[in-house]
């Protein structure tokens, strides 16, 4: 689904059905380097069983128009432009890393335009070594191998991938790999740089729910505590065997706590 968010093309994945704005709303928002690819197994579960999708392209990544936004506060404002162009008044956000961040930063900023949010592989602050950061820099490459080994609990996944012919690590290497030049860099600095998710999640007023993954070395458990401590209303789901990319190591766990929530 092609939409015009502030005079600029941002693409939309919806699940494989038509996008109908009457029904409840679940928005998904991706990582730092990604795409809406990454929600492609619970973003199409959910289209088909009552409500509307909206797996987005942050600007500057996948079909989006760039550039790419510098910070978590302006993505914040992005999502509620791209609300708006959809038709949509209020609906669940759902963001991954990066987009944990954007989510609570959103739902604390427009209060009457988020239902709930579930917040997956997160942590606060978010800080990026120096040697990822500069590599994202000045070698996307070695960055991308980088992430890619740190953010998966295993180089082989249970039974060979969690469906056929879905080989995780390759998958998520070809994710990164066709993102825009320069578009590493600007995510993971704003990721680092962002200093309000504190502040920002003692404003929330809406139902929030945490999925860390147990082996996760990118985001671990212990670093989204003071995150959770600070959210008013909010459960944890700690699933076991998955590192930073759980929506692909564990799609059906990650599928049934959001089936649970929203």
């Amino acid at each position: 689904m092609d939409l015009t968010v502030n005079q600029k093309l941002a693409y939309a994945y919806t699940g494989g059905k038509t996008f109908d704005p009457a029904l409840p709303t679940v928005v998904f928002i991706h990582g730092a380097e990604h795409d809406h690819s990454v929600w492609a197994l619970q973003s199409r579960y959910l289209a088909h069983h009552g409500r509307g999708v909206l797996a987005v392209d942050l600007p500057g990544h996948g079909r989006s128009e760039g550039p790419p936004l510098d910070s978590v506060e302006a993505i914040a404002d992005w999502v509620v432009a791209l609300l708006d162009a959809a038709g949509v008044q209020r609906a669940t956000l759902v963001g991954h890393s990066m987009g944990s961040l954007i989510s609570v930063e959103c739902a604390a900023r427009y209060p009457d335009r988020i239902a709930r949010i579930v917040l997956v592989g997160t942590a606060f602050p978010m800080k990026v070594s120096d040697e990822l950061l500069n590599a994202t820099r000045d070698d996307e490459p070695l960055a991308q191998d980088m992430v890619n080994i740190w953010s998966h609990s295993a180089y082989a996944q249970y039974p060979s991938n969690p469906g056929p012919g879905f080989w995780v690590m390759g998958g998520n290497l070809r994710v990164m790999q066709r993102q825009k030049p320069g578009v590493m860099h600007v995510d993971f600095k704003a990721c680092n740089d962002y200093a309000n998710g504190i502040a920002a999640a003692g404003k929330v007023k809406v139902p929030a729910m945490l999925i860390v993954g147990k082996r996760d070395v990118m985001t671990p458990p212990r670093a989204a505590k003071e995150l959770a401590a600070a959210l008013p209303d909010k459960r944890v789901v700690e699933i076991a065997g998955t590192g930073h990319a759980l929506m692909a190591e564990k799609p059906d766990e990650v599928l049934d706590a959001l089936r649970e929530f929203v």
